[in-house]
């Protein structure tokens, strides 16, 4: 299993093929609601709603070398059995942010 690290690594290399020049991650620890959010923001190409449903679809790639279109869906299916969620925010010509939510005690 990946890790957040991991996912995290995974979106950095999508939003700097994207065109990216400007990436914030952000990491909110709020314990009291057990929860652990972590959002990736970019200034890249953005995508339309159709890409982004698209991008969450196990095996769909948008490249034609070794990559098999999982990144996205494990991340939300690691957010999903912690108890939490994965959210993408895009527009064309905006920039796409990703926003994943755990269960804070199923970090490790």
């Amino acid at each position: 299993m990946k890790t957040i690290s991991d996912h995290i690594l995974d979106i950095l290399q999508n939003s700097v093929r994207a065109g990216a020049t400007l990436i914030e991650i952000i990491v909110l620890e709020e314990k009291n609601q057990d929860l652990c959010t972590v959002r990736i923001k970019d200034d890249g190409h953005g995508m339309t709603r159709e890409e982004i449903q698209q991008a969450i679809q196990p095996f769909f790639t948008t490249r034609t070398t070794r990559k098999v279109g999982l990144g996205l869906p494990l991340f939300k299916q690691n957010a999903e059995m912690s108890g939490g969620s994965l959210t993408i925010e895009s527009e064309p010509g905006k920039g796409t942010s990703v926003t994943a939510v755990f269960g804070y005690s199923h970090v490790d």
